[in-house]
């Protein structure tokens, strides 16, 4: 022990006095080299780009040799003289050179994410003499790239924007946006504006369009969307058809008016019930869906009224790949900006509408209570969008707009904000508990509006 503390002393005072001597000489401090580059071949660093060794789905190997890759790949040039690169652009496009990845023979890089106005296949080293080398290269743009639309519920004729990557509108190739139509046709949506980074493409719901996916294409290539328009894949609430509502303790019924989307729709608040960190007030900002009866044995009703599981309506076996969503409108004039917006699942065992005891599976069920949403042994989610905006307040302008939870990412809290100890299954999604109170997360009192439609579950791919 003291020939290593001792070694350990010797050593660190070598690298202070190799610091000291570094700071004062600096030896090793970058210098831009004259003369030409040259560059033998380009490896990729990245895993995000297909390679022609690999299987089909699997992704190159880091620092395979590549000919080609996509916008933010990382990529090594590998050569002779590189410290000469002074700068460098792939196409038109201006790469950032950072000094600490340039050596005589490696020069590592990041390919821009921005989509080239001129396309030449071609990197362009600059040296310091602003002499030019060109080395062959290509960037591949992908198709393409559909992150998300503003209400896919939203009314025929309506504008709306999607928001993704790469909406390229090439001259010969003009962007189209597609819905479907009935029978599996196409209807074209009239494009309004695509954005000058290409991340954003707006334009009006065509009229025929039906429940479905949306294809976007461009010069690049087609992509079809995860998510559909009107989507009734997993349906838990919609108000209107399949008969659920609040079904449990307190909270509130769906209800309608002139600003409904589709129907009925529940609304947390009342524009003057307070929400602020010490707020639990069912009456208000809770909306609760409990499964079963007061039979005993503990049975749920199959014909899609209130009382059935939620598990009997939507299959949450491969739970970990599905999403939450819903539409949401919150007015301007009675905007969110305090508390967490709990989403809860639980299974039979946590809490049914009934007394405690067994169902008719044999189950033991845990009736009807609220001291499972007061722990941090049941995971759900905390939504407050409020919280990371940067005004601190939130509203959605009196629009209905489309609330994406993917369950596995986002289901991981306990009531106090803190992570959750406990795991969920399959069998933790027969009842749902929306209930806006404090979990840990304050801001400023308020007296929102929060109104909420078509709750379902959908797979994320």
């Amino acid at each position: 022990m003291k020939n290593f503390k001792y070694n350990f002393m010797v050593m660190a005072l070598a690298v202070m006095a190799l610091g000291l001597f570094s700071c004062a000489d600096e030896p090793d401090k970058y210098v831009v080299a004259s003369g030409l580059p040259s560059v033998s071949y380009v490896r990729c660093l990245s895993t995000e780009i297909e390679g022609t060794n690999d299987d089909p789905d699997m992704h190159y190997t880091n620092g395979e040799l590549v000919t080609e890759a996509s916008p933010q790949s990382i990529v090594c040039l590998v050569g002779k003289n590189l410290r000469s690169v002074y700068e460098i652009y792939f196409n038109d496009k201006k790469a950032i050179l950072n000094s600490s990845y340039i050596t005589d023979n490696t020069l590592i890089v990041q390919i821009p994410r921005s989509v080239p106005e001129t396309v030449t296949d071609r990197i362009y080293m600059i040296t310091k003499e602003k002499d030019t080398v060109a080395y062959d290269f290509h960037v591949v743009i992908s198709a393409p790239q559909v992150i998300s639309m503003g209400n896919e519920y939203a009314p025929v004729g309506s504008l709306q924007t999607l928001t993704g990557n790469y909406f390229i509108d090439d001259p010969g190739t003009l962007l189209t946006v597609n819905f479907t139509g009935a029978g599996g046709t196409m209807i074209p949506a009239d494009i309004v504006d695509i954005s000058s980074d290409f991340t954003q493409v707006s334009f009006i719901v065509p009229d025929g369009a039906v429940e479905g996916p949306i294809y976007v294409t461009s010069v690049y290539g087609t992509t079809r969307t995860s998510f559909h328009y009107m989507d009734s894949r997993g349906m838990l609430f919609d108000f209107d058809s399949n008969g659920l509502d609040n079904h449990g303790w307190n909270g509130h019924s769906s209800t309608i008016d002139d600003t409904a989307l589709s129907g009925k729709f529940i609304q947390l608040g009342d524009g003057s019930a307070v929400l602020n960190g010490e707020t639990w007030d069912e009456q208000h900002f809770s909306f609760v869906y409990w499964p079963g009866s007061w039979n005993s044995p503990e049975d749920y009703d199959d014909e899609g009224e209130n009382g059935i599981r939620l598990t009997d309506i939507a299959d949450f076996s491969d739970w970990s790949e599905l999403a939450l969503k819903f539409e949401m409108c919150i007015p301007s004039e009675y905007p969110w900006n305090n508390a967490a917006m709990q989403i809860c699942f639980a299974g039979v065992d946590k809490v049914t509408f009934g007394g405690a005891g067994v169902d008719i599976y044999g189950k033991t069920v845990a009736g009807a209570n609220n001291t499972y949403m007061t722990n941090n042994a049941n995971p759900r989610a905390l939504y407050r969008p409020w919280s990371t905006s940067p005004t601190g307040s939130y509203d959605t302008g009196g629009e209905w707009v489309t609330v994406t939870l993917p369950l596995a990412a986002n289901f991981v809290y306990g009531w106090d904000g803190s992570v959750s100890s406990g795991t969920l299954t399959a069998e933790s999604f027969t009842s749902m508990w929306i209930f806006v109170s404090s979990c840990g997360v304050e801001g400023v009192e308020c007296t929102p509006i929060i109104k909420i439609d078509n709750i379902r579950v959908v797979p994320n791919k």
